[in-house]
C-alpha cells in the first residue's frame, strides 16, 4: 500500500483566523481512491451501462470548516468523480454509457461548495477549478475516444458546479416538475465566474445563443422547464413518474451505437506503490527529488526494459506494464506537487534509460491502439496526463544528459517543458565515458499526443513553418547528436560538459528571481501557441480570468459577495471597470 505523510495542525483548526473564518489545516492531499471507500459516489454497473450517484456526505469535507450540503463538492468529492472515470475506462470497458445522476430527492447538485471557496487560499481555489476542469473534460474524452458516452440525468434543482457537470456530458435530460432547475448563479450571487467551464460549455458546446446565455448566466434563480430546453440548455424533459425508467432506455440507447464488445474483460487498478518523505517521492518509474532552498523539483522518469514487449504481455501485466504504471505514477506525482508543494515552483524533468527500448515498447502500443481497448485506453490517458502536464502552473524545464531516452512519447515531456538543455559532451562525473545525450524522434511526436488545442507539440514550438516539419519527419527512429538536435531546434541550448552545470544553475537560479504570478502568466501564454478550441479557452481564458476575479475584493474582500453570501447582507463592490 501506498505510504503517505499526514501533516495536519490541531492547533490551527482550533484557533481559526482573525476574520472569523475558519484557519486552513496544513494537509498532505492523497489522490488515492476506491469505489469500496467512496464517501461521495455511487458506482454501479449494470451490463453496458454505468451508474454514478452523488450523495454527498455533508460532514465528508476534505477540510474542515464548512458542510457539503445540497450535494455540493469540494477537492476531495472531485477526487472520487476522477476515480470513478478512470476505473469505468480501465476496469470496465464493456461499458458504452454512463449516467450521471443524484442521489438525493429534489437536488442534482449544489456545484463547488461556498464555504470551502470563502475560507480557501487562493492558490487552493486555483487548483481546485483546474483540476475539476480536467475531470470534467475527462467526460468528453471517454465520449469521444472510449465509446462511453456520458449522459446528465438531472433529477433536481441544478446549480453552478452541478450544472457543469451535466454541460460535461453528451446529453442532459431534466426532471419536469415544475420546479427542478439549471443555473449559473455564479456572477450575482457569488461575483465569480462559473469556474469548470460552464461559460464556454453554453455557448460553443450547447449553442446557446449569446444574448439568451448573457440573460442566463446573470438569472440567480435559473431556468426549468420548456424554456431550458428551447434554449438548449438540456436536451429534454422527463416526467417525475418513470424518470429513472426512461433515463435507463435512454442509456441503453446510447450504448447500443458502441463499437466496443461488451464481452471485453478489464483491467484493475491496483493500488500504487509509493514512498513519500520530506526530501521526495519514490514510485517504480517515475521518481522526484525537493530542494526546498531553490524551490525545485527534480523529476526523473525511468523507461522500460529493453526488449518489445508482445500484445498478449501487455494486458497480461495490466498495470504493472511499463506505459500504463509509469504514466500512473506521474499523473500521481503531477496531482500531488500541484496540490501539496505550492512553493516548489520549477519542475526539472529528466529520464533514465534506453532509446530503442522505449521505441520498441511505444511500436506495439501505438500499433494496436486502432483495434486493441486496452493499448486505445493507455494512449489517449498518456495524452491526457500530457495535457495536465501542459496546464501545470509551474515553471518545466528539461534535462537531456548522456542515459536519458528522450524518444517518441517520452520527447513529449520534454516538448512540453518551456525550455530544453542536451549536454555536449561525456556525462559530467566520467569524462572518460564515450556515453552521449541522443534523441529520437517518432510518429508519437507527430500528433498522436496532441495539445489542448488540437495540435502537436512540435507543431506548437514550429507554429506555421510546415517546412521544418517536413524537415523533422525526415529524421523519425534516428538517434540525434547533440549538435544535431541544437541544429533541428529542438533544444534550447546544448552547452558542453564544461559549462553545463553553471548553466543549469543560472537557469534555476534566475526562475526562482522572478515573480511567481507573471512567470506563470508568460508560461501559459507561450505554451499555447496557435489556434483556440474550446479546452483552451476553458483553461486559458476563463481560468486567467477567474485566478484574477478570485483575489478581487469584490469576490474575496471582507465584504465581497463570497464572503457575504448565505449571511443575509448584500456584498458591497467597488464600481469601478479595471
Amino acid at each position: 500500500m501506498a505510504i503517505a505523510v499526514q501533516r495536519e495542525s490541531d492547533d490551527a483548526a482550533e484557533a481559526g483566523s482573525a476574520d472569523g473564518q475558519q484557519a486552513e489545516v496544513p494537509i498532505e492531499v492523497s489522490f488515492d481512491r476506491h469505489p469500496d471507500s467512496y464517501r461521495h459516489w455511487r458506482l454501479r454497473v449494470d451490463g453496458p451501462v454505468a451508474w454514478l450517484a452523488m450523495d454527498v456526505d455533508e460532514q465528508g469535507g476534505l477540510r474542515p470548516g464548512y458542510e457539503l450540503k445540497l450535494n455540493s463538492y469540494d477537492l476531495g468529492v472531485d477526487i472520487e468523480l476522477y476515480d470513478a472515470t478512470q476505473r469505468l475506462r480501465f476496469e470496465h470497458p464493456e461499458v458504452r454509457a454512463v449516467v450521471v445522476t443524484s442521489a438525493k430527492d429534489g437536488v442534482f447538485c449544489a456545484g463547488a461548495n461556498i464555504r470551502m471557496l470563502a475560507a480557501a487560499a487562493h492558490e487552493w481555489k486555483v487548483n481546485f477549478c483546474k483540476f475539476t476542469n480536467e475531470t470534467r473534460n475527462g467526460f468528453e474524452d471517454a465520449t469521444a475516444h472510449s465509446g462511453q458516452t456520458y449522459l446528465a440525468a438531472v433529477n433536481g434543482t441544478c446549480a453552478g458546479g452541478g450544472y457543469e457537470i451535466a454541460l460535461a456530458c453528451e446529453e442532459i435530460l431534466l426532471i419536469d416538475d415544475n420546479s427542478s432547475t439549471v443555473g449559473l448563479p455564479e456572477v450575482p450571487l457569488l461575483g465569480v465566474l462559473p469556474g469548470t467551464g460552464g461559460l464556454t460549455r453554453v455557448v460553443d458546446k450547447r449553442r446557446v445563443r449569446k444574448d439568451r446565455a448573457d440573460v442566463f448566466a446573470t438569472r440567480p434563480d435559473g431556468v426549468k422547464g420548456k424554456t431550458a430546453v428551447d434554449w438548449n440548455l438540456v436536451d429534454g424533459l422527463v416526467p417525475r413518474r418513470g424518470f429513472t425508467e426512461a433515463v435507463a432506455r435512454r442509456a441503453n440507447e446510447l450504448a447500443a451505437r458502441g463499437e466496443r464488445s461488451t464481452a471485453v474483460r478489464g483491467i484493475e487498478l491496483t493500488p500504487l506503490h509509493r514512498e513519500v518523505t520530506a526530501q521526495g517521492t519514490e514510485y517504480e518509474h517515475v521518481s522526484a527529488r525537493y530542494d526546498r532552498q531553490t524551490g525545485t523539483v527534480e523529476i526523473t522518469v525511468r523507461g522500460p526494459a529493453p526488449g518489445a514487449p508482445s500484445l498478449a504481455e501487455i494486458h497480461e501485466a495490466g498495470p504493472r506494464g511499463w506505459l500504463l504504471a509509469m504514466t500512473r505514477e506521474l499523473d500521481d506525482l503531477i496531482l500531488r506537487l500541484r496540490t501539496n508543494e505550492a512553493s516548489l515552483g520549477t519542475w526539472v524533468l529528466r529520464t533514465e534509460g534506453d532509446i530503442a527500448a522505449v521505441l520498441d515498447y511505444e511500436r506495439v502500443v501505438l500499433g494496436a491502439a486502432a483495434n486493441d481497448w486496452l493499448c486505445n485506453e493507455i494512449v489517449h490517458y498518456y495524452k491526457r496526463t500530457l495535457k495536465r502536464l501542459d496546464v501545470t502552473s509551474r515553471s518545466l524545464v528539461a534535462l537531456l544528459e548522456p542515459g536519458s531516452c528522450f524518444a517518441g512519447l517520452l520527447f513529449e515531456l520534454a516538448l512540453a517543458s518551456d525550455r530544453q538543455y542536451i549536454l555536449d559532451g561525456p556525462p559530467i562525473d566520467d569524462e572518460e565515458s564515450e556515453l552521449r545525450a541522443s534523441v529520437a524522434l517518432s510518429e508519437a511526436n507527430f500528433g498522436v499526443f496532441p495539445m489542448g488545442s488540437g495540435i502537436s507539440r512540435l507543431e506548437s514550438r514550429f507554429y506555421g513553418s510546415t517546412e521544418h516539419l517536413d524537415w523533422l519527419r525526415g529524421e523519425l527512429g534516428r538517434e540525434l547528436e547533440p549538435a544535431e538536435v541544437a541544429e533541428l531546434g529542438l533544444v534550447t541550448d546544448a552547452p558542453d560538459d564544461i559549462d553545463w552545470e553553471d548553466e543549469v544553475r543560472l537557469v534555476i537560479e534566475g526562475r526562482a528571481a522572478l515573480s511567481p504570478d507573471a512567470l506563470t502568466g508568460m508560461e501559459a501564454n507561450h505554451r499555447f501557441v496557435g489556434p483556440e478550441t474550446m479546452e483552451t479557452k476553458i483553461f486559458g481564458r476563463l481560468s486567467a480570468w477567474q485566478n484574477w476575479i478570485f483575489t478581487r475584493p469584490n469576490a474575496a474582500g471582507g465584504d465581497g459577495a463570497l464572503r457575504r453570501y448565505g449571511t443575509g447582507q448584500k456584498a458591497v463592490f467597488d464600481r469601478k471597470r479595471v
